[in-house]
């Protein structure tokens, strides 16, 4: 009876940790099949990432929510550390694309792209709404729900609360691996995962970023800093798309 609910246990933990994740993915290719290709059409057709990505948010948050207790933020520790590295690491994934907008080149090289040099102008873009503020400034709200709320705890309690322990823990729980622990195939395993879920032209950033927060994770031993850290520096991305309308960065 105690192994079984043993291994309840874990299966609940382990689901924790994975499934907000899964969902969010699964549900992020919603707006890629309800897409409409015509810009006669309304809006929810033609651009359905607008009511998508909310949809994403409440769905994935209700899951969020159901495994709450399984969470652990603390301790509240390393927040300065964790928003000065958020805020370098996202100035690291926008150098290149403010590099491609200063030199503009007419036939830029084809290994640019790899490195992220490129336009990053088509994008999540509320423009559609510029007749309507109200819709605009939903949309734009709700986008930065998404990237500050969701993502940074969907994907920190996957990749550094579950993945970074889960190799290590050599068949015992992963949770009996205690927060922020480090060891080399850890970091390799998880900074490349995050490299890899990303568009090529966005692997120089990622594993730029991957390893920040990987050293967050080790000098903190603080999901909470973590979080603040992904929270941070994607508000800060959402404001410099605001601004520059590189929409391609969303």
């Amino acid at each position: 009876m105690a192994k079984a609910s043993t291994l309840t246990r874990l299966q609940n933990a382990t689901a924790a940790h994975v499934l907000p994740l899964l969902v969010f993915l699964l549900l992020t290719e919603v707006a890629g099949i309800f897409r409409i290709e015509n810009s006669e059409l309304p809006w929810y057709q033609k651009a359905p990432e607008h009511w998508a990505y909310p949809l994403q948010c409440l769905v994935v948050g209700a899951v969020l929510w159901s495994y709450r207790r399984y969470y652990r933020l603390s301790p509240i520790q390393g927040l300065n550390l964790a928003m000065i590295c958020g805020a370098v690491g996202i100035a690291l994934w926008i150098t290149p694309g403010a590099l491609y907008e200063r030199w503009m080149p007419a036939e830029p090289a084809a290994w640019w792209e790899w490195l992220g040099i490129l336009p990053r102008r088509e994008g999540f873009n509320p423009g559609i709404f510029a007749d309507s503020p109200a819709a605009y400034g939903t949309t734009v709200a709700l986008r930065f729900l998404r990237m500050v709320l969701i993502v940074p705890l969907v994907e920190e309690l996957f990749w550094r609360s579950f993945l970074m322990r889960y190799v290590q823990a050599g068949g015992r729980e992963f949770n009996a691996v205690p927060f922020g622990t480090h060891s080399w195939p850890a970091f390799w395993i998880t900074t490349l995962a995050v490299t890899l879920i990303h568009q090529p032209s966005d692997y120089l950033a990622a594993f730029c970023w991957g390893s920040l927060m990987y050293f967050v994770a080790v000098r903190t031993r603080s999901l909470a800093a973590c979080v603040t850290m992904h929270a941070f520096g994607n508000f800060l991305l959402g404001l410099h798309i605001m601004n520059t309308q590189m929409w391609g960065y969303w």
